[in-house]
């Protein structure tokens, strides 16, 4: 009896259909589902930027439980990403004048509750030497 109880109770921790629904849409959610914020983001940098590569992921869920952040992106919970970015507009410029860049283009995201960006700025001849190490 005690052998079945503890196969019972292994099979319930992992089945993931008996995870809390927003645990499970957090744990399963497609990277290529994208929300209106994160569709601005990506409109505006491919603008300003004209990229070689763009990788934006949304960090929101890591931050649900913030009492501060339930109220913020319009209801829409977007509100911390993480973005890698390669771009020649970043060429002679230091990483602080590169992220100010982007703040700037995003100046409207963060005014409807865009919280926090981690960023990783790079030019192609940067991201080239990065990836031939």
């Amino acid at each position: 009896m005690l052998v079945s109880a503890r196969i019972a109770l292994r099979s319930y921790r992992l089945t993931p259909r008996l995870l809390p629904a927003p645990l499970f849409r957090a744990q399963h959610m497609s990277s290529t589902q994208q929300g209106s914020v994160e569709l601005s983001i990506r409109e505006k940098l491919t603008t300003v930027l004209a990229p070689a590569e763009l990788k934006i992921t949304n960090d929101s869920w890591q931050h649900r439980h913030h009492a501060a952040m339930k109220a913020q992106g319009g209801g829409s919970g977007e509100t911390h990403f993480s973005i890698d970015v390669v771009s020649e507009a970043f060429k002679g410029k230091t990483t602080m004048q590169r992220h100010r860049m982007i703040y700037a283009a995003l100046t409207d995201e963060f005014a409807q509750g865009l919280h926090a960006l981690s960023l990783k700025t790079k030019t192609v001849e940067e991201h080239q030497k990065t990836n031939s190490a």
